[in-house]
């Protein structure tokens, strides 16, 4: 029997772990640095999310959230995370897992994660796994160039 590297799964947990990481980070400070901001876009019938029942009937699939100006009672775990934030004056407690993370984006930086969950197969012994997708460009795509970084120091 041959064995194979799981990319694909390899990658999943690094980009969960980032995750996980950057909000520890916040959780011991209790704010984001500068400019930094999150939309964090997850999947409401993912069976360990926790919101408010008036959340999942008003975002059905999907729901995404800002944390920003207003959040507090960050908690980290290597499961997920809960929050509580602010919708029209009323606070609400969130716990999202990090696999029911669908997108994880800091546009302050321009940095995005997105995870596609691919269909399940009748031949498939392991669950769907996720994978890092590069945006599609209008452009065919040039040959890679080296940059050096010292261009965009200040």
């Amino acid at each position: 029997m041959s064995r194979t590297i799981d990319y694909g799964n390899l990658m999943h947990r690094a980009m969960r772990s980032l995750i996980q990481n950057v909000l520890s980070d916040i959780q011991k400070t209790g704010q984001l640095p500068g400019a930094h901001h999150f939309f964090i876009t997850f999947d409401t019938q993912h069976p360990d999310v926790e919101i408010a029942d008036w959340l999942s009937d008003r975002y059905p699939g999907e729901m995404t959230i800002v944390i920003q100006h207003w959040f507090d009672n960050l908690v980290v775990t290597d499961e997920g995370f809960s929050v509580t934030l602010n919708f029209g004056n009323a606070p609400e407690p969130l716990y999202i897992p990090y696999d029911s993370i669908k997108t994880f984006v800091d546009p302050s930086v321009e940095f995005g994660l997105r995870f596609e969950t691919q269909p399940d197969s009748d031949d498939e012994e392991e669950a769907p796994m996720d994978e890092m997708v590069e945006p599609e460009d209008e452009a065919p795509r040039k040959d890679a160039e080296v940059v050096s970084l010292d261009k965009f120091r200040k």
